[in-house]
């Protein structure tokens, strides 16, 4: 995989003046989505404020879902390349240990997969590169084209140097089109009044790295016991710590945590981790000598938390329509699939004549509800109620020495369940889908 850092070999002013679509920003949601647009034979171009490979605050890990959409978009996952499969998870808390392997679903691989995001988001950038799309670094958006109507018609851009510096290249790009992909603050979305909905929910997670024995593990590892204080003494809060190893000497170590406890922003999240780990095993080597990362954190915007998904010719993707699992955080399988059903849509209004183009493109929030609408108000339900210390304590404390409960649980929050038929634990996730959307206005 190439690593390297410099903008790709065009000229520096080779920003075309004119696409068929633009696509702001080239996380696993940019990329993906302007892979698939390239592959439908659109003129895409895609502008990407940083240089790849660069990082970015996550766990590293997917579950199935997350390779399910790997597969879909036909990236490579094989182990020689740095891949790191995982057989399920590992769940720790109330004193108990739950070892639990990923469901086999229809259509849906068996295993996770764990890879830095400063490689992943290479790898889908430059497949997106192969498959057309123009792809420029360093180049940030500055803000959107309109016309009378309001209606976006492109973006301006600016170009900046390795560390960040302008470098006095602007220019602007006219499009029939806007995806934006530009994550949790999207301000692009700000710039056409698109704000983020106070009625959803939010997480923050922060992670760091740690040279470690623990870097080659079957399972992604989540501890389901974080404090605001010492234990005993403080509040539980609704979220989970994570251990998974990145097979490369080091484990990827954070935590995250929803916004339905009181406790949310409140909290010191870097001194919470460092307490944390300060507890785990010495062979571990969690420790401040074999931290290899500062602490960094980042908001997870989930539950659809800024809507509409398409409105005057903008089109919202990934973490920039609130797209992350309010489950598990889980934000890149979500990210990718929003782009698939994205593209998708796209593909079919470019066909259209320009007057039944419109329309067309006004189906994109319905298929996105459609996938993930139910699921997602379910979760919203789920946020409101473990925000609640006392119902986070009891299920702990009573769920985990129960592994056919636990089950069902490992189906709920990684969303591994089959859509019909099934065994009965899939019956009943099924159903309570159904009832979701009631459930969500009452909770």
């Amino acid at each position: 995989m190439s690593t390297q850092t410099e903008l790709p070999p065009t000229a520096l002013d080779d920003v075309p003046a004119e696409a068929d679509v633009v696509v702001v920003g080239a996380g696993p949601a940019g990329a993906t989505a302007a892979a698939y647009l390239a592959r439908a034979g659109l003129d895409v171009v895609l502008l990407e404020k940083t240089a790849f490979p660069r990082e970015k605050v996550c766990g590293d890990g997917l579950t199935p879902r997350g390779v399910k959409e790997l597969v879909a978009l036909g990236v490579p996952h094989r182990e020689d390349d740095g891949w790191i499969r995982n057989k399920g998870l590992r769940i720790i808390g109330g004193g108990q240990r739950l070892q639990l392997d990923w469901p086999e679903l229809t259509g849906v691989p068996s295993y996770g997969l764990v890879r830095p995001r400063a490689d992943l988001d290479e790898v889908l950038a430059r497949t997106a590169q192969r498959d057309g799309a123009h792809l420029f670094e360093q180049t940030s958006v500055t803000g959107p084209v309109l016309d009378a109507s309001g209606r976006i018609t492109g973006v301006t851009w600016a170009r900046h140097d390795a560390k960040g510096r302008k470098t006095g290249l602007t220019g602007t790009v006219k499009a029939k089109l806007v995806v934006a992909a530009d994550g949790n603050s999207s301000r692009l979305s700000l710039a056409m009044g698109l704000i983020k909905r106070d009625d959803r929910p939010l997480g923050v997670a922060v992670r760091t790295y740690f040279e470690s024995p623990r870097t080659h593990d079957d399972y992604l590892e989540s501890w389901l016991e974080l404090w605001d204080g010492p234990p005993g003494q403080s509040t539980l809060l609704p979220g989970y710590g994570w251990v998974f190893g990145v097979g490369d000497g080091t484990s990827n170590v954070g935590l995250g945590i929803l916004s339905s406890s009181s406790a949310f922003g409140k909290v010191d999240y870097k001194e919470l981790l460092q307490r944390w780990v300060a507890t785990m095993p010495a062979d571990w080597g969690f420790t401040p000598e074999n931290q290899t990362m500062a602490i960094k954190g980042a908001a997870l915007p989930m539950g659809f938390n800024r809507t509409p998904h398409y409105t005057k010719g903008l089109l919202l993707v990934g973490d920039a329509g609130g797209m992350v699992n309010p489950f598990n955080g889980e934000g890149i399988a979500y990210a990718m699939a929003s782009s698939r059903i994205a593209a998708t849509v796209v593909a079919q209004a470019m066909a259209m004549p320009e007057h039944a183009r419109e329309r067309a493109l006004q189906s994109y929030p319905k298929a996105v509800e459609a996938e993930m609408g139910a699921y997602y108000a379910l979760g919203r339900v789920f946020v409101k109620v473990i925000g609640n210390p006392w119902v986070m304590a009891t299920a702990t404390r009573y769920g985990l020495p129960r592994p056919l409960l636990m089950q069902f649980v490992l189906k709920l929050l990684a969303n591994l369940y089959e859509d019909k038929g099934g065994d009965p634990v899939d019956k009943v996730i099924q159903q309570m889908e159904r009832l979701s959307p009631v459930a969500s206005r009452l909770a």
